[in-house]
């Protein structure tokens, strides 16, 4: 029986990128007999893929109408909407041997930013999967620029898997998973199995995380480390596993540790859907909310869930409409929660240190970090 009924798979470039850079067409093939193995069994995948700006890249080196000094941005759209088309073929013709049809889902972290694109966008791939389509997600780099890019694909698959309410995570890389020390070193040791809820196995990650990035790609091990905790905060399993190592989805999934992979462990406490999505939405919020110590204890108890009232509330800052996301600031000027907000910023402003008002923010919309 499958251990897991649904699960987000993300393939970071070094997967699937050679060391020139071009496409590696044989370990795209290798993956996609996996996932139709996976997918075979009965498991609904959703792929988040690197590799457009790469291949994109390889097919226009040489091109006698490339111009040679294209800026960043300019060489970045460029090549992702090349490769883009690339890639997408070259899955869907290895998936079609397989009898398995598969579909391109082309995002940018703005589709993220309101509940209803981001209920959209989970429909769209709730319909692929109840047809048996494999959605294949990537972030739509002809458009996504500066600020509106995901930090990489590592961000944008915990966000996916926490949207699609998911049961697990394997990030791909070309490292066997998270090292007490640098990869490279002889005398460094993979750490199979970390628990978040366990604070030894997680405070020290700043020791023994590398911060070098991947050569083709955005993200490295810090990213991924920070993806992992936070994903299996809310209950999805993660696994960080290097993707050139044969049958490693199919280890991973079958539950098989003869193969080397890092684990985290998922919280006995998942969250809602709802605050899965203000968890990885925070960027969006419109405004802040300060609160007293009173109310900052009271919201912080673990022995019985509270809603933010504007009695204790402080000071209301930015402009913000019903139903938008606002950050929650304690007395020391931190932000320790977000929440959507049960009114407009107008009315928040009038409703300050009042008794008897209805919530600013229910507990039901009220994430705490």
């Amino acid at each position: 029986m499958a251990a897991y009924d649904r699960i987000v798979i993300k393939i970071g470039s070094n997967v699937l990128t050679r060391a020139d850079g071009s496409l590696d067409i044989t370990r795209m093939s290798a993956l996609t007999d996996q996932i139709a193995w996976i997918y075979k069994q009965g498991i609904e995948v959703i792929m988040v893929t690197s590799g457009a700006v790469a291949s994109g890249r390889s097919e226009m080196k040489g091109s006698p109408t490339l111009k040679k000094h294209l800026d960043p941005i300019s060489s970045r759209q460029l090549f992702s909407a090349v490769g883009q088309a690339k890639l997408i073929n070259r899955y869907y013709e290895l998936f079609r041997e397989h009898g398995i049809t598969c579909g391109q889902v082309l995002t940018t972290k703005e589709n993220f930013s309101t509940r209803h694109q981001y209920l959209n966008q989970k429909h769209c791939m709730e319909v692929m999967l109840d047809n048996g389509v494999i959605p294949i997600v990537n972030e739509n780099d002809t458009i996504s620029v500066t600020e509106l890019m995901f930090t990489d694909n590592d961000e944008l698959s915990g966000l996916l898997a926490a949207m699609m309410d998911a049961e697990a995570l394997i990030l791909l890389s070309n490292v066997d998973g998270v090292f007490d020390g640098n990869p490279a070193d002889a005398d460094s040791h993979l750490i199979p199995d970390i628990d978040v809820s366990d604070n030894d196995s997680t405070l020290n990650a700043d020791s023994f995380i590398q911060e070098s990035k991947s050569s083709f790609g955005r993200g490295g091990m810090t990213s991924k480390y920070a993806t992992a905790c936070k994903v299996a905060n809310e209950g999805i399993a993660v696994f960080i596993a290097n993707g050139k190592r044969d049958d490693i989805l199919v280890h991973i999934t079958s539950t098989d540790r003869s193969v080397p992979y890092t684990r985290f462990a998922p919280s006995a406490h998942p969250v809602s859907s709802m605050k899965k999505w203000m968890a990885h939405s925070k960027s969006f919020a419109k405004g802040e909310i300060y609160v007293n110590q009173g109310a900052y204890d009271a919201l912080m108890s673990t022995n019985r869930a509270s809603s933010l009232l504007p009695v204790g509330v402080t000071k209301v800052k930015g402009e913000f409409e019903k139903d938008d996301l606002v950050k929650i600031i304690s007395p020391d000027g931190k932000q320790f929660a977000i929440g959507r907000a049960g009114c407009d910023s107008t009315a928040a402003n009038e409703m300050i240190g009042k008794q008897g008002e209805r919530p600013l923010i229910h507990y039901n919309y009220l994430y705490i970090e």
